[in-house]
């Protein structure tokens, strides 16, 4: 194979790698639109652990393609699942409601994509040698 074909396979790779950690967020959010609400007492558990994992999910992408756009690829398809879930329909069903659980699931998941994407920054702005 030349040079070319190289390339070529690499660009394929590389957009493959990219589609399945957005196909991931996206899962993400799409399991932790319908869980949010499993709660324990009045703590919404299930929504702290869903955000807690997508923040996991964005730094740990972040550090295995080693790229700022490796934590950017599932916090996009998280917040695509997730606020699209948000949305009422024609018929006035919605997945995350306004109550607590919904708030701490849609809110802090965001926050957590952001932090997420923010600390993979840092780390890897440090990581780099000069």
């Amino acid at each position: 194979m030349g040079p070319a074909g190289r390339k070529r396979t690499g660009l394929l790779v590389t957009v493959a790698v990219y589609g399945v950690l957005v196909v991931l967020g996206a899962v993400e959010g799409l399991i932790g639109s319908f869980q949010y609400g499993n709660m324990a007492g009045s703590v919404p558990v299930a929504a702290i652990a869903a955000d807690a994992v997508i923040l996991v999910t964005c730094l740990l992408a972040g550090w295995a393609v080693r790229s700022v756009s490796g934590a950017l690829a599932p916090a996009a398809g998280w917040i695509l699942a997730s606020f699209v879930l948000s949305m009422p329909v024609s018929n006035g069903s919605v997945i995350i409601t306004d109550t607590t659980a919904g708030k701490w699931y849609l809110y802090g998941g965001t926050l957590s994509t952001v932090i997420g994407v923010a600390l993979s920054f840092g780390l890897l702005a440090r990581a780099r040698p000069r």
